[in-house]
Parts: structure tokens; sequence; C-alpha cells
């Protein structure tokens, strides 16, 4: 463990079938859009109730995981837990120009039917989509990679394999990540912030690298170029499907997807900071620099995304062999990732919840800090080599 954080958490050796086939349970969404494209109605909400309001409730009755893997299992017993993040691109994208030339072909549907079908779609495309592509993006197969900026290309977000892998992760709790969710600041006030500065932090990261190589941005090696034509691509296609509604269809879904991906990324670092130790120098990335969640149904639907302290500590850690941590080492949310997502949609009812939370964390793991104001704030010195 980093720094010597540790758990005392029960340690299982990895199940490579039967426990692999929870996670799989994400293929059970798809069905609900289709469900909702032929009978419309009522039906149309079923992916945002289901993903959301059905995993809050099954999380509150079946409660809590903090056993932990054993980390040295190997790829081959990983395989089948492996397998549902390699699929789902296919899934997506059949899923998602599938329904769509569907509804813009027969015509059964209104137009509220539709609007609302692809918001769950959305929905889907970010919760799982987004996700799986956050697996991937860590790994150093080249396969997988290629495979998370297509699901990224899906809802127009590329950049975001730049953002955070050369921003997010180095750089949390720090002014230099703008996902790290400062006290008292607002979601929606957040996400307009971050739709802003990320695809510009992006931008200067990998320039910056390019800068590093002796190369200008225009290098054939940047993979923005890779990013827009993607993108290019699947906006085109839609167009081809569809027409203009198909168009726009397709990119209220991409929409959304995003939405839902900032609403977690919102809430896994909310407040938390690093301390900073002057000169451009901040501490190192500590597990207690992420908000976590042990609750079963939520993890298996988001491959242990929950886990977020040991995603940071080994970013590069399969998915299974995640760890959890004792309350002592890492904080942990009153409740998983969906209902939480919910909550930060209404910054009073949030603050009232999380602000006495990271108020006691910040008394708990820096007691020598009496003012916070430069922290709120984000007006702390940039961390020094930090591009742009």
């Amino acid at each position: 463990m980093q720094d010597g954080a540790t758990s005392t958490a029960a340690t299982r050796a990895i199940s490579p079938f039967v426990g692999a086939l929870p996670y799989w349970m994400s293929l059970a969404l798809p069905p609900l859009a289709v469900i909702g494209a032929i009978y419309g109605g009522w039906t149309v909400f079923l992916l945002p109730v289901c993903t959301w309001y059905l995993f809050s409730l099954l999380d509150a009755v079946i409660g809590l995981n903090t056993a932990n893997a054993d980390t040295g299992a190997t790829e081959a017993q990983l395989f089948w837990y492996r397998i549902v993040t390699l699929i789902w691109f296919p899934v997506q994208f059949l899923l998602i120009f599938s329904i769509l030339a569907y509804v813009t072909a027969t015509g059964h549907l209104a137009t509220w039917e539709k609007v609302f079908l692809f918001i769950g779609i959305g929905v889907v495309s970010g919760t799982v989509g987004i996700n799986y592509s956050h697996e991937l993006m860590h790994q150093k197969n080249r396969s997988e990679r290629w495979l998370a900026d297509l699901l990224l290309a899906c809802v127009l977000y590329s950049h975001f394999r730049s953002e955070h892998l050369l921003v997010h992760h180095p750089y949390i709790g720090t002014p230099r990540d703008p996902v790290t969710a400062r006290y008292n600041e607002g979601f929606h006030r957040f996400f307009f912030r971050v739709l802003h500065q990320c695809r510009r932090s992006a931008f200067r990261a990998e320039a910056a690298m390019q800068a590093r190589r002796g190369r200008r941005w225009t290098h054939r090696s940047n993979p923005f170029w890779r990013y827009w034509a993607l993108q290019v691509a699947m906006l085109g296609l839609a167009f081809l499907i569809g027409g203009l509604a198909g168009l726009g269809l397709f990119v209220l879904q991409a929409a959304v997807a995003v939405w839902v991906l900032e609403l977690t990324n919102y809430v896994e670092h909310y407040g938390l900071t690093r301390k900073y130790l002057g000169d451009g120098r901040f501490e190192h990335i500590r597990p207690h620099h992420s908000w976590n969640a042990a609750h079963r149904m939520t993890n298996w639907l988001l491959i242990n995304l929950q886990r977020h302290s040991d995603h940071h500590y080994k970013p590069d850690r399969r998915f299974p062999l995640l760890q959890t941590y004792d309350d002592d080492v890492a904080p942990n949310l009153p409740a998983s990732y969906a209902p939480m997502t919910i909550v930060a949609t209404i910054p009073p009812l949030w603050r009232r919840i999380m602000n006495p939370r990271v108020r006691a964390w910040r008394r708990k793991f820096y007691p020598e800090i009496e003012d916070w104001s430069d922290y709120n704030g984000g007006t702390l010195p940039q961390p020094k080599g930090a591009p742009g």
C-alpha cells in the first residue's frame, strides 16, 4: 500500500469465471433501450430509472463488499473480467446507431419519446461506456487503448483520455487539475468550468509532450488528430443514418454521457486537496485524496470505480484487483456513487451532506492548516513542471 497505507479487509483468491459474472450485468441495459424504441411511452424511462434509482435501491438492500482480491492474479485468471470491457464498444456502437436508424425511419415514436429514449442511451454510454473506456485507456495494450478512443468518440469527448492520463492523475488535488471539484463549488458551476478548461488543458498537455520530443503540436503522433477524425466519423454516420434528426439525437446522448461523466468526476474528489509545500511543490498523492464507496451493486456496474483511492495508487491495476481501504486511511461516501451523483445536482443538499465531511477530513489529515482560503479558491501556485 502507498505511503504506509494499510487495509484490514479480507483478501480472497480471484474467481476466474463465476466471480466475473456480476460485472457483466451491464449487458442487461441495452435490451431496455430496445424495449423503449419498440413500445415507447413509459418504457423510454427504463434506462435512467434502472441505472440510477434501481441500483441505488439495490445498494441499500445488498450492502457493502469490503473484501480484497489477491493482487497476484494472472492475466489468464482475469480473462472473463476483461472480456466485458473488450466487447462493449461493438455493443454500444450497435445500440446507438441501430436504434437511431430505427426511430428515424419508422416514425412511430413522438418527438418527446425519442428525446427521452436517447437521454437514457446517453446515461448508458456515460455510466458504462465512458467508465469502460477509462479502464481500457489505462492499460498498456494498444488494442485496449484504441477501444477506449472509439468509446470516447461515441460521446464526442475524446480529449478525456489525454486530460485524464496527463493532467488528472499527476495533478489531482492541485490547481492544475480542472476536475478536482473545489470546496463549496456547486456542480453546475463546476460542469461549465470543466467543459471550458478540460479541452484546452488536454490540448496543452499533448502539445507540451510533443515539444519535449522536439516536435510541433501538428505532428502526426499527436492523438488529437485521431480524436478529431473519429468524432467527425461518428457525427457523419449519425447524419447519414438519420439526417438532422439523427444528428441531433446522437449529440443529445453524447451530451448526457458527458454530464454523467462529470457528475462522477465531481463526486470523486470534491473538496479533497493535496497539501502545498511551497515553491510549486505539493505532497505526493495519497489514498485520502479520493472519495470511495464499497457498495456491491454499483461496484459491479461501474467495475470497481468506487475503489478510487487504489486506482490512483495503481492506475494500470485491472479493475477486479482494486483494493478497498479502511476509513482511517481513505474517506468513504455516505452512499454509493449513484445516489451521490443525484444529490450533487442539488447544490444546497450536497453542501449540507458533504461540507461537514470535508471539514472533518481536513481536521483529521491536516490539523496544521488553519487557512483554507487559497485551497478553496484554487488560487495556490501551479505545480512545478506542470504543462501549460
